[in-house]
């Protein structure tokens, strides 16, 4: 049987690989392009893995930021846009994440409104107004924007206005959020073709695959719990967001409050006098430097009269570990909506104090102070005067002292010294080698001792002064006596038989000892307490400098050698900024995701060592430069700190800011964002700025030169007049006229500088009551500069009065002698293409008398004629208007629409004033006089040498026969005239016959007309019944089959 298996085994034929079909042309191919090769274990998809992992590695690089946030600070809330047309659902969705946040009812949506969504994360909702100049300033300072969209009705032009702004000042992160969804009438298969095409359309404005959530219906007042839990998840879930430019360089505050704090008396005399405001907000962006001008968006650049920095009113929850929020934890503020029971108006702050929030808990757990004390007076049952008859006085007082047990003192000093230890441990371990720090063991031996043993005095370290070792000398001797189980606090001062170290316990007035008072009138008792003071021992300090030895010199533990106590600072600080750098390290290389784990496990080169590249390099600087940067800050006083650093990013400040008009207080809208952002260096000047600038798409006009439009460029809204140019290939600007219709030209215009690489929009009329699209333009400052490069061609026409074999007198082309010396070598030509040059004025040369300005004297390479106009083409230099108009909206009220400069076109379609005609620019028929030539005249002597086809013939003409005159007979006359009227008659009828033929062709066109108009008509419905009564008939030979 084995045998016979071998034979049929044998026998069988061997795989033949396929030589025709679609697997095979694969196959070719891709030997064709060398994807095979003689491993046939070789996975194909090789090379892609490697390119994709390469390409997602690139793309995770990118040039270091500044961290400008700080150890123990928090970061300022993210900033929520909620942005979409009138009516579509935004304060409904607003209220419904608030619900569902905090539980808590808002009754209005006006201004910010910040809630604590996270252990570290907060976040700012604010609600876009129906106004283009809102919208503006909140795409500036939006990080995520939600655009709500009516999903009955479609997309509205408010939202691609608002995605163009964003695209200009930069795009931060966007989800739309389609509501109305329950208008289908459950029409499931209308409605996902809706939620298809504007999810299509929606990623077509933004990018593929952005998040679009559906909000499907209502439950009560709000949108569905798990529809607005998905939203909320989204939002709070968003991942680092990636800095924009103009905001990392800029600080800006959103305001969240808004007082008039001008005097009362000074508002009574003169009600429009100027005004002294307090905006309250978080500053973001970069650091806010002391001395920076501030512009308010729709009022104007002003300076800070005083900058505070105030406690967090909405700070984060603490730092335990919790898996979540607690009710106490979630927390959210908004003054201006009445959210807490206060609300800020312009003139007052009014407090709402529900009575179920007066009435405290009988809970015995404990509280802060003043809710312990709410609670006592709560308990009260009798009142002051009850008591007063029932009380006795009590001559011996008695003092209150704290039981400090020894037990817990030493177990929290011995856990302390073991965070310090675990500390010191993981910093270690975060930094890698043991070998670059030396022998870590040697140096850890005894730390415990040495914290417990160390007891900071601050006195001692600020002022220097040995006031404070009785004290200490007291305390060692309450040390050594372990045998008692508590000591009670004050023991030691009573022993002294005083209590002055506790001046301000509940009876300071018992254990007074008035014999060691001391006279503070003796100069020696008042140099005592010299070092109290900020400008005390200055004779000791400058001593203790000179002699940098009363420390003595101490061992390094790590390496075992002596040190000099001068370079204990410097060597301290070098250690701590290289383990604060190799721990970011450390940090930055622990933190990488999944997917690129994934992407390295694949590639064939995982398990050789990277080396670190150019962006690891420039982090690693960047970090270390950070860590230098807050050692060198942490050793100043606040004050130095804030001068040389400026307010910090993400503190709640308060800016005073004085001398507004009064017109912000009075037409002051929660509802509209008031913007307050930092001017930067040379920002406050004027110039000249060039841009590269485009017609947007949807814009249906192009734009002329010299027309004002209103730009949004950096923090600032102006009108401005630039000037249209584009680039030739000699790299001369040429001014335009018009720009192009679907190409980028350059723009040059006059308004406050701002940095290169800055987006801006320009519009012409921002009212809320357009149909059309109002972005005109989207644009990007070049470079600005302080002259204009902006060329333009003009063509001069001259004609000449005198000719003198080459040199030619031209008039009409200038109209004085400055011009011709300005264009003095220029090149001339004639219309039959003669060259010439200008040479110089050339009045005083003519032999006439009579002297006109702007005669040139010309020369020419051939002798030209008195009939030749000559024309000079050249370049001449454009201004560019310097005017801009700043944009003052917040100073009127919001339904007004702001109105600045308006063009003439605009004027004459208002006042019907006509288009002024100019005789000199209308097209007029060209009348050339008929030139008549004398005969050429050839000499006898140059005929003989002709040949004779070209020697002229003379040939006498022929004279043609004249026709004699015939005179008619009076009777041929008559007969004449007789057939002539004939011949009228006929062709009269004639024209009236055919007059009548085609009204007559009229009328039958329009009756046959008629009649095959109900000819179609009878057999439509004739095929009508035909197909009914064929479809019967098929119907029921149908019910006889089955």
């Amino acid at each position: 049987m084995v045998a016979a298996d071998d034979d049929s085994m044998s026998s069988q034929k061997p795989h033949r690989a396929k030589q025709s079909g679609p697997k095979s042309e694969t196959n070719k191919k891709k030997k064709k392009h060398g994807i095979f090769s003689n491993n046939k274990h070789q996975n194909p998809k090789t090379k892609l893995l490697q390119a994709r992992s390469m390409e997602k590695e690139q793309k995770r690089l990118h040039i270091p930021t500044i961290d400008r946030t700080y150890d123990g600070q928090s970061p300022p809330p993210y900033i929520v846009v909620v942005q979409g047309p009138p009516g579509v659902g935004k304060s409904l969705v607003i209220k419904s994440l608030v619900k569902h946040v905090t539980h808590e009812s808002l009754p209005e949506v006006k201004g910010p409104i910040t809630i604590v969504t996270g252990k570290d994360r907060r976040i700012t909702i604010v609600e876009c107004p129906n106004d283009m100049n809102g919208m503006i300033d909140l795409a500036k300072v939006a990080d995520l924007a939600l655009l709500v969209i009516d999903g009955s009705y479609g997309f509205e032009m408010e939202t691609f206005e608002f995605l163009n702004i964003m695209q200009a000042h930069g795009f931060p992160k966007v989800i739309g959020v389609l509501t109305h969804l329950d208008k289908f009438d459950k029409d499931v298969k209308k409605l996902r073709q809706a939620k298809e095409r504007l999810k299509r359309r929606f990623w077509s404005e933004t990018h593929v695959g952005a998040k679009l959530f559906y909000l499907s219906g209502l439950n009560g007042k709000y949108y569905l719990s798990r529809d607005t839990h998905n939203l909320f998840k989204f939002i709070n879930c968003v991942g680092k967001l990636a800095p924009l430019k103009w905001r990392e360089s800029h600080p800006y505050v959103l305001a969240d409050r808004f007082e008039d704090v001008t005097r009362p008396e000074k508002v009574e005399s003169d009600k429009k006098c100027d005004r002294n405001i307090a905006l309250y907000g978080y500053l973001r962006g970069c650091n806010l430097k002391e001395g920076m001008n501030v512009h308010i968006s729709g009022v104007g650049d002003y300076g800070l009269a005083s900058v505070s920095v105030l406690d967090d009113p909405c700070p984060l929850p603490s730092k335990k570990k919790k898996r979540g929020l607690g009710d106490k934890d979630k927390l959210f503020y908004a003054p201006m909506s009445g959210i807490d029971g206060l609300l800020y108006d312009k003139d007052a702050v009014y407090v709402e104090i529900n009575d179920h929030l007066v009435q405290y808990s009988d809970e015995k757990s404990r509280g802060d102070d003043g809710e312990d004390k709410v609670k006592s007076l709560q308990k009260i049952k009798e009142g002051l005067d009850e008591k007063l008859d029932k009380s006795s006085i009590d001559i011996f007082g008695r003092l209150r002292r704290k039981a400090v047990f020894e037990d817990e003192s030493d177990a929290a000093v011995s856990d302390k010294a073991e965070d310090v230890e675990s500390d010191e441990e993981n910093e270690v371990e975060d930094g890698g080698d043991e070998s670059a720090f030396g022998n870590i063991s040697e140096w850890k031996q005894g730390l415990k001792n040495d914290v417990i043993k160390k007891n900071l005095n601050l006195m001692e370290i600020v002022y220097d002064t040995s006031l404070v070792n009785e004290k200490h000398e007291s305390s060692d001797d309450d040390d050594a006596e372990e045998e008692e189980f508590f000591k009670a606090k004050g023991e030691e001062s009573k022993k002294l038989g005083c209590d002055l170290g506790h001046v301000n316990s509940e009876d300071s007035s018992i254990f007074v000892n008035y014999g060691n008072l001391k006279n503070w009138k003796e100069k020696e008792v008042c140099e005592t307490i010299r070092g109290r003071f900020t400008t005390g021992y200055r004779l000791k300090a400058a001593q203790r400098d000179e002699n940098d030895e009363q420390y003595g010199d101490f061992e390094d533990l790590e390496t075992g050698e002596k040190m000099d106590s001068g370079d204990e600072d410097a060597q301290v600080v070098e250690r701590g900024i290289k383990k604060l750098a190799l721990r970011a390290k450390f940090e930055a290389e622990s933190n990488k995701s999944k997917s690129e784990e994934y992407d390295n496990a694949n590639s064939p080169h995982n398990s050789e060592a990277k080396e670190l590249g150019y962006v690891e390099k420039l982090k690693e600087e960047a970090e270390i430069r950070r860590q230098m940067n807050m050692v060198a800050l942490n050793e100043l006083d606040e004050d130095t700190r804030v001068s040389i650093e400026g307010y910090r990013t993400g503190t709640y400040v308060r800016l005073e800011i004085h001398n507004v008009p009064y017109e912000m207080v009075e037409f002051f809208d929660p509802c509209h964002p008031i913007l307050v952002g930092g001017i930067g260096f040379g920002e406050d000047n004027a110039g000249y700025m060039q841009a590269r600038f485009k017609k947007h798409r949807w814009h249906n006009k192009v734009l002329k030169t010299r027309d004002p439009i209103t730009v949004s460029i950096g923090w600032r809204r102006y009108e401005t007049c630039p000037v249209y140019a584009i680039e030739d290939k000699n790299g001369r600007h040429r001014m335009l006229k018009y720009t192009p219709q679907h190409m980028h030209c350059l723009a040059m215009f006059w308004g406050p500088l701002v940095p290169p690489n800055t987006g801006f929009v320009a519009f012409h009329n921002m009212s809320n009551n357009q149909a059309r699209f109002r972005i005109v333009a989207t644009s990007v400052v070049v470079e600005f500069n302080h002259e204009v490069r902006i060329a333009k061609k003009i063509k001069l026409v001259g004609y000449p009065c005198k000719i003198m074999k080459n040199t030619a007198f031209i008039k009409d082309m200038f109209t004085s002698d400055i011009e011709i010396a300005r264009f003095e070598g220029s090149a001339i030509q004639t219309v039959s293409g003669i060259r010439g040059q200008v040479k110089k004025a050339a009045k005083n040369m003519l032999d006439n008398k009579v002297q006109e300005d702007g005669i040139v004297r010309c020369t020419f390479e051939d002798q030209i004629r008195m009939s030749d106009i000559i024309f000079l083409k050249a370049w001449t230099t454009v201004k560019v208007p310097q005017f801009y108009n700043p944009l003052t909206t917040a100073l009127q009220p919001r339904d007004k629409t702001w109105e600045g400069m308006k063009t003439l076109s605009q004027q004459r379609r208002e006042q019907n004033i006509p288009i002024p005609v100019n005789k000199v620019s209308l097209y007029k028929p060209i009348e050339r006089k008929l030139r008549k030539f004398s005969s050429l005249v050839i000499p006898k002597k140059l005929q003989v040498a002709l040949p004779f086809p070209s020697k002229p013939k003379d040939i006498p003409r022929r004279k043609r026969p004249s026709r004699r005159a015939v005179v008619m007979e009076p009777k041929d006359q008559r007969a004449h005239v007789i057939d002539q009227h004939y011949h009228l008659i006929n062709k009269y009828k004639m024209k009236k016959r055919k007059v009548k033929e085609q009204h007559k062709r009229k009328v039958y066109e329009a009756e046959k007309a008629k009649n095959q108009e109900i000819s179609k008509k009878r057999n439509r419905e004739e095929r009508r019944e035909r197909y009914r009564t064929e479809d019967k008939q098929n119907k029921k030979m149908r019910r006889s089959q089955d």
